[in-house]
């Protein structure tokens, strides 16, 4: 039997968020939105949403929330900031145990209004009596922040075997108006949402895409991106292929085109990405990451774990040799060690402004000395020659200036983000640690200058500094901007 990205995430890692009330506007109205990715109020300024999908919301275990921190001039800032449930005022829906609202999230300008949307996969909920399951939620930004929202309503697929398990948005046909792409685990496993989607939960279209039969791949985790630098957005559909009597993990190309998406070039397999330009060529080169060991069955892993960097061209994919990435890297800090998970999450920003983007890499299960799994996050510096080691850093939580101490089983970058929250042109980065406090979680903030990321003035949090139910929420455990 096939043994997907889903049903190894499922046993692996986490599933969803908690609720509340909205308790801030986020942020002051502003004449016209900045138009930035990112961006949920329009004032300028990058904003995070960070899921607790295990979060008691409405005395229902697990139903799941996303809170939102608004950037500032000053960076993100924790008084400014926004609760989203489905027990939340202009929330659709009503907490249900299991439901984890906010375990799948991605971010875009869904309607052309000029602010950014967020939008959520409530993938585990259940159409009322019928046995399909899938609801896509989209929370509108604007002036005020986000506070209202609509399900998706049409069209939809024939079938719904939960629909948006995995979501990602761009304009994959050119046409100037943002799509939205979700995977659906029944056939077709990949629809796509043609823009503008309306205040009403209509979509201008919808196509399926039935990646099994065109590539032999199933579609499990997705992730878009330009990696030719034409006008329309590309796709990474991620999962697995059939390799004899067995399965591997495999990824493949879905270019962007004025007649949608089509199906190009497979690549390295794996269960993370970003799409990202680390040379500066102009061109979105594929970072994938695979925290298992290297095997026939995980061709693209190593020992630790890694990453693959596939380079982007004006054809596609580059010529290029892929370059696989691991801690035993030339001057990539640290030493692979079986289990490490390195490349279980990734994220990309240029985090000192030389116009190059570079890779945040999680390896939550990394040990501090005798302790297991506290967690460790490295950047690797983009260049002229790609995604190298030179200039690398890596932090956990006894990193000199790291607020807190690594414990076992923390988990500390389970997840990361790049994104810019002060406009200053650096992005900073954000780490997750989804077990922190016995599954409490929490969220790590560091600043960037110009030597990139550094530890000095980091701060932390938890769902408590945010208005968040306290408790096991796995707070952290997703995040998006």
């Amino acid at each position: 039997m096939q043994q997907n990205l889903r049903t190894i995430l499922a046993t692996t890692a986490s599933a969803a968020l908690v609720s509340g009330l909205l308790l801030a506007a986020g942020g002051s109205a502003v004449a016209a939105p900045s138009g930035m990715q990112g961006d949920f109020n329009g004032d300028g300024y990058r904003d995070l949403a960070i899921a607790a999908p295990l979060g008691k919301i409405s005395g229902k275990a697990g139903a799941g929330y996303v809170a939102v921190v608004y950037g500032t001039k000053n960076g993100l800032d924790k008084s400014k900031r926004t609760i989203i449930s489905q027990a939340t005022t202009g929330i659709p829906g009503t907490p249900e145990t299991s439901d984890y609202f906010g375990d799948r999230l991605t971010t875009g300008d869904l309607d052309g209004d000029g602010y950014t949307d967020l939008v959520v996969g409530v993938h585990g909920e259940r159409i009322g009596s019928t046995d399909s399951s899938g609801v896509i939620t989209v929370v509108w930004g604007g002036a005020s922040g986000l506070k209202s929202a609509v399900d998706i309503s049409a069209p939809l697929p024939k079938y719904r075997n939960e629909l948006g398990w995995g979501l990602a948005s761009g304009d994959f046909d050119g046409d100037g108006r943002t799509d939205l792409a979700a995977v659906n685990i029944a056939a077709p496993e990949l629809n796509i949402f043609k823009g503008p989607i309306s205040r009403t939960g209509k979509a201008a279209g919808l196509v399926g895409i039935d990646t099994m039969s065109q590539t032999g791949i199933n579609a499990d985790r997705i992730v878009a991106g330009n990696v030719n630098g034409d006008g329309a957005t590309d796709l990474l559909v991620m999962g697995q292929e059939e390799s004899g009597s067995a399965y591997r993990t495999r990824s493949v190309l879905y270019k962007g085109s004025t007649t949608g998406l089509k199906a190009s070039s497979k690549v390295a397999g794996g269960y993370a990405a970003v799409i990202s330009d680390v040379d500066k060529d102009g061109y979105g080169d594929i970072v994938t990451g695979n925290f298992m060991e290297k095997s026939t069955d995980e061709p693209n892993g190593g020992l630790g774990g890694a990453v693959t960097v596939t380079y982007g061209s004006a054809a596609g994919l580059s010529t290029r040799t892929p370059v696989r990435i691991t801690q035993d890297t030339t001057a990539v800090p640290g030493t692979a060690k079986k289990g490490d998970r390195f490349g279980w999450s990734l994220a990309a920003g240029d985090t000192n402004r030389d116009g190059y983007a570079d890779i945040a890499i999680g390896a939550p299960a990394e040990a501090t000395g005798s302790k297991r799994a506290t967690g460790t996050v490295t950047v690797l510096r983009g260049s002229a020659k790609g995604l190298t080691g030179t200039g690398s850093k890596s932090f956990t939580q006894d990193t000199a200036g790291v607020p807190g101490a690594a414990e076992a089983d923390d988990q500390f970058g389970s997840s990361v983000e790049l994104t810019d929250s002060n406009n200053d042109g650096r992005a900073e980065l954000i780490a997750g640690a989804f077990a922190e406090n016995g599954g409490a979680g929490s969220v790590w903030l560091f600043k960037s200058g110009t030597s990139g990321v550094t530890a000095t003035g980091s701060t932390s949090f938890g769902a408590a500094s945010v208005g968040g139910p306290s408790g096991l929420s796995y707070f952290g455990d997703v995040l998006a901007g």
